[in-house]
């Protein structure tokens, strides 16, 4: 997590928590013209609905301009983070052992990125995914994104 995706943490968390959500995570994306910080927010057992979606995106936006964390324009867009949600803290990681994950490593590994397989452990900070039988060991800091991969 870089200082900028920290200080946004910081500030938002105990935004999206006095709203009664959990802040599941963020996704600063910067190339092209227009900035895009994407927020997911989640609650328990109930899930959120669009009118948590509003009260939280103008909550974050009035922190945001003052703060001014995010140079220039930025689009804010927030939402649940869904059936194939994005996993980022090794504490997420742990409540989904043995569902089955996809995700995309910053560096090769065995001539790969990306792998897709069960989630079987969460052991310091690293994760245990079984792939067609092998396991394999990833760092968390080393995975670009990491998704659920949706059963129906």
């Amino acid at each position: 997590m870089s200082a900028s995706d920290n200080k946004l943490k910081q500030l938002l968390e105990p935004v999206v928590e006095a709203l009664g959500c959990e802040l599941w995570g963020m996704d600063l994306q910067t190339g092209g013209k227009t900035k895009l910080l994407r927020i997911y927010i989640d609650r328990d057992k109930t899930g959120v609905d669009i009118h948590d979606c509003e009260r939280v995106s103008r909550q974050a936006s009035a922190i945001l301009d003052v703060e001014d964390v995010i140079r220039g324009e930025y689009v804010l867009e927030v939402s649940s983070p869904g059936v194939d949600r994005p996993l980022y803290e090794l504490d997420q990681y742990a409540r989904y052992l043995g569902e089955e994950i996809s995700l995309r490593l910053r560096f090769p590994y065995e001539g790969r990125r990306n792998y897709k397989g069960r989630l079987k452990a969460v052991e310091g900070d690293e994760i245990v995914v079984v792939v067609t039988e092998n396991e394999f060991l990833f760092p968390v800091e080393g995975i670009e994104k990491a998704n659920l991969v949706p059963q129906f």
